[in-house]
């Protein structure tokens, strides 16, 4: 047992779990990740406790602490619930959603037939005989709270039987004990060393590297759920090109995404200077580095998903027609086999799709964006507009947005502005026929566009009752008074739509 000195502020909720547990006369440990990542200075993002309480024992303890629990699963694991509390304006408490402490008692594991689930778990007696049950050196380090559970400036116990914190020093991902026994227990294991290793910039340990190689078929048992949530923390971390590059190497990958490999060292045209399977992690990095969204990241890294299969002829003028078509429908499969949500693979298809679309600034016209925003939504067209930067950035190219594209961007943003209009009212051309008692005539119109211009000069006015008493006031006035009234408004309106014209164009620098 090592003891470390830390200011380290270890969250009142965990110390009283702990103090409670102890009181009893029960050992209680932080452990997991969350030690992990206090003895590399992080901020953990969730907390573990192990105890030589049983479950039962663990409920009974916390009600009589009057905290929430609940335990519904079959590895001893009960779930401490605390509401997060913080202040918001005007000094109101608002609640925030609930943070939960897993407090799991000592436990080993027997032999594991399905690669998922032990066949058997059973008491262990002593912490060490709990951490010799983890998956890697660096998460089978427990820490024990000296200095009477003070908050801070506290004094902590390491116990580390298998020398994580020397694997944590030189950045190392290790199997506890033997690698294939590890990941025999459970397979998502050998994803979740990539996972680790990417989001730590760490690397495998040899042997722990090797036994992937050699069993990474096993990864054909875990739900794809599981795979799914393991490869997206990879997607979202800050290198996730290194991480598919590592689940490729380690042969992961072909049980993931083996679309992705069948761009391996396939070459393309003069517009790349990367194969297929480059050019999509140096997307993918690209996205990565402007912290683009989860969305982005994967329709970067499938766009060209369609190329491989579409490939026509070799060397520079080599063509890939139609792959935006193929690759949407290959995104399909592939989320829908990742179980991903429909709402979620509707989105990203589309990226897919449509990150090919054409626009030169003289040649293509506003009916035309139009049309592109109708089909991609323009909730997505700014996700659209940046899978094409990852694009062009992973063709090799030196600018991500040039004049062109920042032109497109105004033309998408004028396209999708709601259009200065009489529907604009609260009030329509059948309710002016009404109120005026008159027939369908030039009248009509002019009327509303005097009112459009009273609610462009003060938005407050755009209430039904107000515009029908500002109706009846219109229908007292002679038809050349009216005439004049809506020609004024009108000239008016093509002053804001010009001077708001103006600002779109000053907003994307364009001419």
């Amino acid at each position: 047992m090592q003891e470390k000195e830390t200011k380290f502020k270890i969250p009142k909720e965990v110390e009283l779990v702990i103090k409670k547990l102890r009181a009893k006369g029960f050992e209680a440990y932080i452990v997991g990740g969350c030690v992990r990542d206090i003895l590399r200075g992080a901020k953990p993002s969730d907390w573990d406790v192990t105890t030589n309480a049983k479950a039962e024992e663990t409920q009974e303890i916390m009600k009589k602490a009057n905290l929430k629990t609940f335990y519904e699963n079959e590895f001893w694991t009960v779930g401490v619930v605390w509401p997060r509390k913080s202040k918001a304006r005007g000094g109101k408490i608002e609640e925030i959603p609930y943070d939960i402490i897993e407090v799991t008692t000592y436990r080993s594991e027997a032999k594991y037939t399905d690669k998922r689930h032990p066949d058997e778990i059973k008491f262990a007696k002593t912490i060490e005989e709990d951490l010799a049950r983890r998956d890697f050196t660096v998460n089978a380090i427990a820490l024990k709270i000296e200095n009477s559970l003070k908050i801070e400036n506290c004094k902590l116990k390491i116990i580390d039987p298998f020398n994580g914190q020397q694997d944590l020093k030189n950045k190392i991902i290790r199997a506890v004990g033997n690698p294939e026994d590890r990941f025999n227990e459970d397979a998502l294991r050998m994803l979740r060393a990539v996972r680790l290793a990417t989001t730590l910039g760490f690397k495998i340990e040899e042997k722990t590297a090797e036994a992937i190689k050699e069993n990474f078929f096993w990864l054909k048992a875990v739900s794809k759920e599981r795979i799914r949530d393991e490869f997206l923390k990879i997607i979202m971390s800050d290198a996730p090109a290194k991480g598919v590059e590592l689940l490729r190497e380690l042969g992961l990958l072909k049980h993931i995404i083996p679309e992705i490999e069948e761009g391996f060292q396939v070459s393309q045209n003069k517009h790349h200077i990367y194969d297929c399977y480059e050019h999509a992690l140096h997307c993918l990095d690209y996205a990565a580095k402007k912290k683009f969204n989860i969305y982005v990241r994967i329709s970067s890294l499938l766009h060209d998903v369609g190329k491989p299969r579409t490939k026509q002829g070799e060397g520079q003028d080599a063509t890939f027609y139609g792959h935006e078509i193929v690759g949407a429908k290959m995104t399909s499969h592939i989320l829908n086999r990742l179980k991903f949500s429909k709402k979620d693979q509707e989105r990203i298809v589309r990226l897919v799709r449509y990150h090919l679309f054409y626009y030169n600034v003289d040649e293509v016209g506003e009916s035309s964006v139009r049309r592109l925003v109708f089909k991609v939504g323009p909730e997505n067209m700014e996700e659209l507009l940046q899978v094409r930067m990852a694009d062009r950035i992973g063709s090799g190219c030196p600018k991500a947005e040039p004049y062109k594209l920042r032109h497109l961007k105004y033309i998408i943003e004028k396209v999708s502005q709601d259009p200065i209009s009489a529907k604009m009212l609260k009030v329509n051309g059948n309710e002016v026929m009404k109120i005026l008692e008159i027939q369908p005539g030039a009248k009509i119109g002019q009327v509303l566009d005097i009112l459009l211009g009273q609610v462009l000069s003060d938005p407050g006015k755009n209430k039904k009752e107000i515009l029908e008493k500002e109706i009846r006031k219109l229908g007292c006035l002679s038809e050349k008074e009216i005439s004049s009234l809506a020609q004024k408004a009108r000239e008016e309106r093509e002053k804001i739509e010009v001077k708001r014209d103006e600002m779109t164009k000053k907003k994307y620098w364009v001419t």
